[in-house]
């Protein structure tokens, strides 16, 4: 039986950045990206603001399993870049995500605001509860979605590389595989999440 280490892990943070130093956490949200695609294990990553007016940003990672994970949110790099970025960044919530739920509940599943009463300064954030992740039916539709016109046109592209249908299947699959998974991970599967976001959100 496997062991619950080997389980990619999807971390969501979300920060509050400064709306004065936009320009600067943009260029600092890249460069950690940046970083953590050196590390054995990374996946994927991306980040996204709440909103044009929102000083509420969110940033997602992904690692094979805790072990690397950890091995990147120990490193001196990200101890380094987090460092670089406290003048106008603030972390406001970190959570982890096992399996494919990371990629959907994270970052729109949080909403935190401060609480202020008429004579009181803010307490700090309140944290509203977290919607849980969809459905595995709606998630194993909005997969294929993405994963259905992404192989139809992968199929219908390497059609035309020589000799290529005449190749073992294991070879043919391999390279397809090897092919759609970063275009899965980096664009079909955000994009089509993002897409389906209210469907996914509403009850069932």
């Amino acid at each position: 039986m496997a062991e619950p280490d080997a389980h990619p892990i999807t971390v969501a943070i979300e920060r509050r950045i400064d709306p004065s130093r936009a320009v600067e956490a943009t260029s600092w949200m890249q460069a950690g990206t940046d970083l953590a695609t050196t590390f054995p294990g990374f996946l994927g990553s991306g980040w996204v603001r709440a909103g044009e007016g929102s000083d509420l940003w969110y940033m997602l990672y992904r690692f094979r399993d805790i072990p690397t994970l950890e091995a990147w949110e120990d490193s001196a790099q990200r101890a380094w870049w987090l460092d670089s970025g406290r003048v106008f960044a603030s972390e406001v919530r970190i959570e982890r995500r096992t399996g494919i739920e990371g990629w959907f509940d994270a970052p729109f599943a949080t909403h935190v605001e401060s609480q202020r009463g008429a004579d009181a300064p803010a307490t700090g954030p309140i944290q509203h509860p977290i919607p849980s992740a969809p459905p595995r039916w709606k998630q194993a539709v909005t997969i294929w979605l993405g994963f259905f016109p992404t192989n139809l046109l992968a199929s219908w592209a390497l059609g035309f590389v020589p000799g290529f249908a005449d190749w073992p299947l294991a070879l043919r699959v391999l390279i397809a595989t090897v092919l759609l998974t970063p275009v899965m991970t980096y664009l079909v599967l955000p994009w089509v999440t993002r897409m389906l976001r209210p469907w996914l959100q509403r009850p069932a």
